[in-house]
Formats: structure tokens, C-alpha cells, sequence
């Protein structure tokens, strides 16, 4: 189970120990081992004598009708704690108004795969999510017709209540409960057909709404633990710089501190109080050894990228022969795109309690990979993994920035020295010139046009940093054949139906730390897939549109969101004077996005979005406000991204240190957004990033439209503007 004595929402959570100490008072049989696909009775279902009924890990349904789902994917604001027992709610046939949510402990063997990331809750979840529904369902079913003595089939399930359709009787869930524990788990079920469903679809209010406007939701930073004490830590601001030695005197002298030491990442501040210790903080006297990277800078990092570009990459897509298709050709058009490193800037900075005692570790965190955080404080503090309790908080803002622990892995350092629970604080500051940055990259495009206009060859040489085999795993050449494949997502993809395509990608890793961003590569491949299908459409002399729709199949998902998109947006109407548009279109994440941005070009040449139009085809949509929700959030991050943000270099360092610096869109920014979902069946695709790709391409095709300028290089600066 979850921390004893605190609250998790607005439940009393208990550990591990207690959680046996109190079955084993209440007669309950402890239900183990609730995976799908499920192996027997005894690990699926609950035998309690309060008639708890627990058909799998997700599902616990109680005696007073009220039912817990819980939830084993991280809530960052993508609306998981709906979304997903909503899934459940729906072919289990629960009454919505008496579902509570509860969050999962860490658990592979119960909940399988935890790590939140790649849009991949609700796709990832989908058939899972909806077989324990369907098995909780059957079992009440078949519950109901033992009770009467009558056929299964003469029953049904809905809102709560099994009822006998000739005798009109009916009982709750509530009061078949201890019944359906008693009996068999189906190995097969039938699922509903999307045509019935009454919960998926609706637009039903959030579940974790009321707890952040009420303020019970709890954050990491709410945990209070008896005897804790706070901490920072200090960095080093060069990258690869390491620690040479401290002075710490005026700092011990400040009342409250308790501590100064070293640890891996650098120096280690404890006081009693939170301000002790940033008073303590700013006493040190620290000086590093700046490493072999003091002098990097974004200049330097720019031509490194240049000079990768020139050698031939990796293949990664090879239709046809794009070399000779281009030699061939009456016209060729080249391009170069560069974007810059991206900060996450989440609205929460990192942050995490831990309590490393002598036989037991809890930790409470906003965390993506909770598993990956689990084992390293097993590693860390040589206790068995079975001793270590992680507890998912609510996250303010993830975007794959907590999918890497070294918050928790500072506080684990802390607690472990101090012998004493410790709440480890970044400062914004600290957030920002220590994150895992998107990569910058380089995308060198060639197209060939025959004298019809007809596109017959495309080339796309991708220049990156890769996450996977320069991060992650820092191997010195990815693969045999030097190619990362999710380098090139979104490029090797292009859905655009031309002859001779070669996308290919070159390595080219830096100082610089970098991890997943939203929607990852997508939103750098997309950039440049799109504005350079926009200047082929200008080099035909064509509607940017009518270019793009030819090259797709006629009812294609991508099409369709384009046809839409320009439909909403008036793409063949008037325009009010002054303004101009441009739009895009992307498929990442299982989701296909098109978009139609409305701008104009202020004062000293500003760029100004006034209305972005979205369509999205994102298959089965299960809370449609939820998804427009994820769209408007993707496009503000997207903007921010496109006309203010970007990570620079110097001596080795950050340079931007808080939002005054990395600036984000203010509210006064803030364009009008028309979010259209196309209805379908298909399979759920990912919502939470897959909007966010379109949007820079589509504001950059507008300024075009608008200025005659090709916009080649993020963000958007008004020097960049001037002919």
C-alpha cells in the first residue's frame, strides 16, 4: 500500500506492513499478484467479510456501492485520472457519480509497465483497461443469475445494479459483491460495441478538478514527515564540471543549518527550515573544475551540427532513388532548418521527500518512471527492492522532464547521509539550467520538381543529438549501423506519396543533457517536413493546401484533417486586412493533426498569433474535453516554443536562468484556438503531445504568407523578419 498516516487526495493511504496488520484483524484475504491477463481466483479476487469485491488490480468495489479504480499511470494535467477509469466505468456499467479514484502504488507485477511518456496511457491501455471492466461485469452477471437461479442471458448490467429483465428484479453491486469473489474468472469476456457506449464519448468533469481547486491535491511538496529537514543542492553550471573544494564556514555560522557535504551532483545544503537552508546556500564559497567543456558555447555547438551534416547519415527510409530522381529533376529546392535546445519549464520544479531508514525507504515524488525510480533507491541505499515504497504525487507539469529521477536520486543522497527524512527543493534556477533539454538539430531538405510541377524526389538528412545512445545509454556509435531510429519519427514517416524519398540521419551529440520533450523528435521533423512542403507548394506555384492534398490519398486521416481544418478556418475565404495564414499537418503518437494559424506582423516586426484552428483524428475519443483540453495545451507550448523560448550556450553554461530569460506565452498572447475532433472507432491514439507538432510550421508558413520572409530558424525573431 501507499505512506501510512498521510493523505493521498483524499484518502488515508497505509504501507505495506500495516496494510497486513490490518487484513489480518478484519478477517480480509489479501488479494496478490492482480495483473492481466489473470492466472487464478486467488490472485484475481478479493475474499473479504466486509463484501469487498476486487476482480482485478484496478477495480475495488464496496459494500455502501461506492467504487475505487485505481489509477497506475502518473497524473501530470493530461487527465489520466478520468480518462482512464473511465474506460473501466464503462464496460463494468458503474454509476460514474459514485467512482473514486485512488493511485496506484509502485507495483510491476500488479500494474505492469508505470512509466508515463509517449502519449501511451490511454492507447497503451485501451484493451486492458477494458477487459477488467468487462471481467469485473461478467462476474456481478453471472452473480445476479446464481442469486435468482435463472440464466445468465436473461441479465444485464447498468449503473451500478444487475437486473432480471422478465421478474423486473434487480440487485446492486454492492449487495453481489461477496457472491462474485466467490466465483470463477472468465478467461474470455465480450467487450461493448462503441455504438452502445454511455461513458465514453461524454464530456464528464474531472476527477481531479475539485482536489486542485479545493487544495486537498497533494504534491510532493505538501508531504510533511515528523523529524524532516530541507535541502538544495549546489551545481556545478558547466557542464561536466566537478567539485573542487568548499568553504562552508559562513554557512555553518547561519542558525538552522545543519549540514554541507558533497554528493555526486555536486554540494549538498540541510537545514531546519527551508530558508535556513537558502541562506545557507547562498554562504558557500564553492570552486570547480570546470571540465573539459568550458568552453561550448551555442556558436560552437551550431557548426558542430554544420560540419556533422556534410558527411552522408544513417539511412533510415529509402524509396526509389532520390539521388538520381534529383539529378534528373528540372528544378531543385533546398532548405536548412535549425531549432534550438528547449527547457520543459514545468510549472512545478523538481522536487521529492524521501525517508531512507535502516530496513525501509519511502519516497514521495511527481514522478514519470515511479519503477525506474524505485530500483535506483534500491541501488542507492543497497536495500532490497521489496523495501522501498515509491508514492506518485500529483505532478505539476511533466512533458518527459520527470522521466528522469535525478531529483529523487539528490534526495535519496540527503536522507540517506542526514539519517532522517529530507524534502529536496530545486530552485527555479536550478530547474532550468540543470533540465534534459530537447536537442537542437539541423534538417538539410532537397526536393525536385519536374517542369508539370510534379514532385518526383525528397531528401531529409537529420542532425541531432540522440537521446537514446547519447543519453541514455551514452553508447559511442547507436547501433551498427550508427542509426536511431526515434531520431528520425516524424521524418522517416512523411505521408506525402512522392517516388524517390530518402531520409537518412547523422549523430551528433554535445555537453549538452538532453531527454524527451514533447512530442520528442516529432516536434523538430515536423517543422521542417512542413515548411518545406510549403516552399515545394510555392516553387509549383501552388495553394499550399491543394499541393499537400494531392500528394495524400483522397480519404486518407491525414487528408481528412487538412480538408477540415481549412474548412474552420476559411482557408479559401477572406481574411481580415492585415492578417495572413498558413497551416500544417502531422501524425505522431497515433494521432493525426492538422492546423490553420491565423497572424499578423506587429510593431518592430513581432509576430502575432490571432487564431489557430485544430482538427485531430485521434480514433475512439474517450472525454472529448479532455482532448481538447491536451490540444490547447500543446499549441501554447508549442507557440512558446516557436516565438520565445530557447535553451542558449555559454562557457560551458546555461545562459537563461528563470521565465524572464526562457520566456513563455503571456495570457495577453494567447490566440483564439478551435479544437474540431473528427469522430471515429478506430483505436485510441495519444492525445497528449500530438498537437503540438503542427504548430510552429503552420505559424511559420503564415509568416511567410504575410512577410514573404521564409522563417528557417526557431524561435521566431523580429531581426529575422527584417528584408
Amino acid at each position: 500500500m501507499l505512506q501510512k498516516n498521510y493523505k493521498m487526495a483524499n484518502r488515508t493511504v497505509i504501507n505495506r506492513r500495516d496494510f497486513i496488520k490490518v487484513v489480518s484483524t478484519t478477517g480480509a484475504g489479501l488479494a496478490i499478484g492482480f495483473h492481466l491477463p489473470f492466472k487464478n481466483r486467488v490472485q484475481a479476487a478479493t475474499l473479504a467479510s466486509n463484501n469487498t469485491f476486487k476482480p482485478n488490480a484496478w477495480v475495488t468495489l464496496y459494500p455502501d456501492e461506492l467504487v475505487t479504480i485505481t489509477v497506475s499511470k502518473s497524473e501530470m494535467g493530461q487527465g489520466v485520472w478520468t480518462s482512464l477509469p473511465m474506460i473501466i466505468a464503462e464496460e463494468m456499467e458503474l454509476d460514474w457519480t459514485k467512482v473514486q479514484i485512488e493511485q496506484a502504488p509502485v507495483d510491476k507485477e500488479r500494474f505492469g509497465r508505470q512509466g508515463t511518456g509517449g502519449s501511451y496511457s490511454i492507447r497503451g491501455s485501451w484493451d486492458k483497461m477494458r477487459k477488467a471492466g468487462a471481467i469485473g461485469k461478467d462476474m456481478l452477471l453471472n452473480a445476479g443469475a446464481h442469486n435468482w437461479s435463472v440464466p445468465k442471458k436473461e441479465c444485464y448490467a447498468e449503473k451500478g445494479f444487475i437486473f432480471h429483465q422478465p421478474s423486473g428484479k434487480k440487485l446492486s453491486y454492492g449487495d453481489l459483491s461477496m457472491k462474485a469473489a466467490t466465483l470463477d474468472i472468465p478467461k474470455e469476456v465480450a467487450l461493448k460495441d462503441p455504438s452502445d457506449f454511455r461513458i465514453i464519448g461524454k464530456e464528464l468533469p474531472r476527477k481531479d478538478t475539485p482536489l486542485k481547486v479545493n487544495g486537498s491535491a497533494q504534491f510532493a511538496m505538501d508531504i510533511d514527515l515528523p523529524n524532516m529537514v530541507y535541502a538544495f543542492i549546489v551545481r556545478c553550471p558547466i557542464f561536466g564540471g566537478k567539485l573542487k573544494s568548499i568553504n562552508d564556514t559562513k554557512a555553518r555560522e547561519i542558525e538552522g543549518v545543519l549540514d554541507v557535504f558533497a554528493v555526486e551532483n555536486g554540494v549538498a545544503i540541510v537545514g531546519a527550515s527551508t530558508w535556513a537552508a537558502l541562506r545557507g546556500r547562498k554562504a558557500l564559497v564553492i570552486t570547480w573544475d570546470e571540465g573539459p567543456n568550458k568552453n561550448v558555447d551555442s556558436k560552437t555547438i551550431y557548426e558542430y551540427l554544420q560540419k556533422r551534416g556534410r558527411k552522408r547519415g544513417a539511412t533510415g527510409r529509402r524509396d526509389g532513388n532520390a539521388k538520381r530522381a534529383l539529378n534528373k529533376a528540372d528544378r531543385v529546392i533546398e532548405a536548412v532548418y535549425e531549432l534550438p535546445f528547449q527547457a520543459h519549464a514545468t510549472m512545478e520544479p523538481m522536487n521529492c521527500v524521501v525517508d531512507v531508514q535502516s530496513d525501509l525507504c519511502r519516497i514521495w515524488a511527481p514522478t514519470q518512471s515511479p519503477q525506474q525510480a524505485r530500483k535506483r533507491a534500491s541501488d542507492i541505499t543497497g536495500l532490497s527492492i521489496n523495501n522501498v515504497e515509491v508514492n506518485v504525487t500529483f505532478l505539476g507539469g511533466g512533458f518527459g522532464r520527470r522521466a528522469f529521477n535525478d531529483f529523487i536520486d539528490d534526495g535519496l543522497a540527503v536522507s540517506k547521509h542526514m539519517g532522517r527524512p529530507v524534502k529536496l527543493i530545486w530552485k527555479r534556477e536550478d530547474d532550468m539550467r540543470h533540465d534534459y533539454y530537447r536537442p537542437a538539430s539541423r534538417h538539410v531538405l532537397r526536393g525536385g520538381l519536374t517542369k508539370n510541377t510534379n514532385t518526383t524526389a525528397w531528401t531529409h538528412r537529420v542532425v541531432a543529438p540522440s537521446i537514446i545512445f547519447g543519453q541514455m545509454f551514452k553508447y559511442p556509435i547507436p547501433f551498427k549501423d550508427k542509426l536511431d531510429v526515434v531520431a528520425l519519427e516524424g521524418a522517416k514517416d512523411l505521408p506525402y506519396e512522392i517516388p524517390n524519398i530518402h531520409v537518412d540521419y547523422k549523430s551528433a551529440n554535445t555537453a549538452v543533457p538532453i531527454g524527451w520533450w514533447r512530442s520528442v523528435y516529432h516536434s523538430q521533423n515536423a517543422y521542417a517536413n512542413e515548411c518545406f512542403i510549403d516552399e515545394l507548394a510555392f516553387a509549383a506555384n501552388m495553394d499550399p493546401l491543394q499541393y499537400r492534398l494531392q500528394l495524400l490519398p483522397d480519404d486518407s486521416r491525414n487528408s481528412n484533417v487538412l480538408k477540415l481544418a481549412a474548412k474552420k478556418a476559411g482557408w479559401d475565404g477572406s481574411t481580415p486586412t492585415g492578417r495572413y495564414k498558413g497551416l500544417s499537418c502531422h501524425e505522431s503518437f497515433g494521432s493525426y493533426v492538422a492546423q490553420v494559424a491565423e497572424v499578423s506582423i506587429g510593431k518592430d516586426n513581432v509576430v502575432i498569433v490571432h487564431r489557430v484552428v485544430c482538427v485531430i483524428d485521434c480514433g475512439q475519443t474517450v472525454n472529448p474535453s479532455i482532448v481538447e483540453a491536451q490540444m490547447e495545451s500543446s499549441i501554447v507550448y508549442g507557440l512558446s516554443a516557436t516565438l520565445r523560448g530557447e535553451i542558449t550556450i555559454e562557457k560551458g553554461a546555461v545562459v537563461q536562468s528563470n521565465f524572464h530569460e526562457f520566456e513563455v506565452l503571456r495570457m495577453d498572447e494567447m490566440p483564439e484556438i478551435d479544437v474540431h475532433i473528427i469522430k471515429s472507432t478506430a483505436t485510441p491514439g495519444g492525445v497528449g503531445e500530438p498537437g503540438l507538432p503542427p504548430v510552429a510550421p503552420a505559424v511559420a508558413n503564415a509568416v511567410f504568407a504575410a512577410t514573404g520572409i521564409r522563417v528557417r530558424k526557431l524561435p521566431i525573431k523580429p531581426e529575422d523578419l527584417r528584408s
